[in-house]
């Protein structure tokens, strides 16, 4: 009896091989089409989400002997052609050290693909009206200059050629929950850890009465901790590529702890005296505030005289003393009026410097992956014929996502650089910093554990979070109501381009 079963699996199996079969030339067009849309997706990643990451960072103007006239953006720590080679680099070692990981995810995490196991083909297609979909938007939103979420682009085109082809039928709900709620989370968790990296900064080295050696000193520390963390994203379960992931778990910490103490070292012996030598200007004393606190310096106002109309001189009313909450909010947050010299200001450009590679690196690992994804499935599926997708993604496939987001980057990111970077909130080397750094560990955290998060989400969410407890103008919200609007319309837009994509696919090809 056991055998007779075994023979009547393994000739279902076989028919439903014969049935789900597909000649491979019957759909190279498509893998060709999805191999340039593909391409154009990394080049809206890169002149939309990678401008994001160094936008805080670039310098405020520049002269481009093309046409790209005059930036201005940011701290003006680099400038945007040092910040293009850079987001080239680290964008590559993000990429292939970390990213791996988030590629599964969005290649099987949104939809059902075992639906779609009688007929591959239509799964192959499929990926062609995700990337027409997602690429189209991206490039729409650059054109607007607004920052949009490539995994809000590709959740929605997903959804938009599933639809078509399976209506509600197949499609995760749970997952795309999953993914919807981190991006409500990702930038609240990234406002939250910058904003306490810009008070832990604001009161070691910014309040001190010695900025500069306070900041010098406090240089190694910055640099351990960053590249502590960025070796533990790096091993922990790390690229099964480089076979990271036969390294030990006990052996992760190690690495990662000396990584940080060689990073400690180099800023200590190498980067410290170097800043010293060209540190020239003396400490500027900072602009008196408008209040002033015995114990903060910034609480009770003092009795200034005012002129009238005529002439006369009219004396306010004394401000009644704050209560205990309002003193200890006057101690916790920095003082927006506040002038950093620009000793302190040059040693902070140093370490931004850092974390905007450091940034971009986070967004190599978390939305490179999401770019090639759909173009992974294309290939996975036209190779094998099979929905399984089992294979990990090839190193290929990953330094084609990046070629093209360098491309990108290099053409049309100065579009949205200067959104995120100069237009929504006043940033400084000392709050890019910060910014940079809680969004990129935002990002690779949730890397770490396959969730594709917005690292667009993440920065903004950063800058609105330091932006509003540091910046005398505060946070220009009309921008970022269009940023929000931006992001509402992301998911649905991308979805309706890629079920009108898929639609025409069905009536052609299908």
């Amino acid at each position: 009896m056991d055998t007779t079963t075994a023979i009547l699996s393994d000739i279902t199996t076989t028919i439903a091989g014969v049935v789900n079969d597909f000649d491979q030339s019957s759909v190279l067009w498509a893998l060709i089409v999805g191999i340039i849309l593909a391409f154009l997706l990394g080049a809206g990643m890169g002149a939309n989400d990678v401008s994001n990451a160094f936008g805080t960072s670039v310098g405020k103007f520049v002269n481009f002997p093309i046409k790209f006239h005059r930036i201005f953006s940011g701290s003006g720590v680099v400038t945007i052609i040092q910040a293009y080679i850079m987001a080239s680099i680290f964008e590559t070692l993000g990429s292939v050290l970390v990213g791996w990981s988030v590629t599964d995810t969005m290649r099987k995490g949104v939809v059902d693909t075992t639906q779609y196991a009688n007929n591959p083909k239509e799964l192959l297609l499929g990926q062609v009206a995700i990337l027409g979909g997602c690429a189209s938007w991206l490039l729409i939103a650059t054109a607007l200059h607004m920052p949009v979420s490539t995994t809000h682009s590709l959740v929605g085109a997903t959804v938009g050629f599933s639809i078509v082809l399976r209506g509600l039928h197949g499609i995760q709900w749970e997952a795309i929950i999953k993914i919807v709620a981190s991006w409500f989370i990702s930038p609240l968790l990234s406002g939250i850890i910058s904003s306490i990296l810009y008070l832990i900064m604001d009161h070691s080295v910014l309040r001190r009465n010695n900025p500069v050696k306070s900041a010098l000193r406090t240089l190694p520390i910055f640099y351990f901790a960053c590249l502590a963390f960025i070796g533990l994203m790096v091993f922990w379960d790390g690229s099964k590529l480089l076979k990271f992931d036969q390294i030990p778990g006990w052996g992760i910490p190690i690495i990662s702890i000396g990584v940080g103490c060689l990073g400690a070292a180099f800023a200590h012996f190498i980067l410290k005296p170097r800043i010293q030598s060209k540190i020239q200007d003396s400490e500027v004393p900072p602009t008196p505030p408008i209040f002033s606190d015995i114990e903060s310096g910034r609480g009770t106002s003092e009795l200034k005289e005012f002129t009238g109309e005529g002439g006369e001189q009219i004396q306010p009313k004394p401000k009644q003393l704050p209560g205990k909450v309002r003193k200890f909010f006057n101690w916790l947050l920095p003082d927006r009026n506040r002038v950093d010299s620009r000793s302190t200001t040059q040693i902070f450009s140093t370490i931004q410097v850092f974390t905007a590679c450091f940034a971009g690196f986070a967004h190599g690992a978390q939305d490179v992956s999401n770019a090639i994804a759909p173009l992974a499935a294309l290939i996975s599926i036209y190779r094998y014929k099979n929905t399984e997708q089992n294979e990990i993604v090839p190193i290929y496939v990953l330094l084609y996502g990046v070629l093209a987001i360098c491309v990108g980057l290099w053409t049309l990111g100065h579009r949205v650089i200067k959104t995120v970077g100069q237009k929504m909130s006043e940033i400084n080397p000392a709050s890019g910093f910060t910014i940079e750094f809680g969004a990129a560990m935002t990002a690779l955290l949730a890397s770490k554990i396959g969730l594709p998060i917005s690292t667009t989400h993440c920065l903004v969410g950063s800058v609105v979070a330091v932006g509003s407890i540091r910046s005398g103008e505060g946070i220009k919200w009309s921008i970022f109501k269009k940023i929000v609007l931006s992001w509402v319309v992301t998911l649905p837009v991308s979805g309706l381009i890629s079920a009108g994509i898929m639609l025409i696919i069905k009536w052609i090809a299908l």
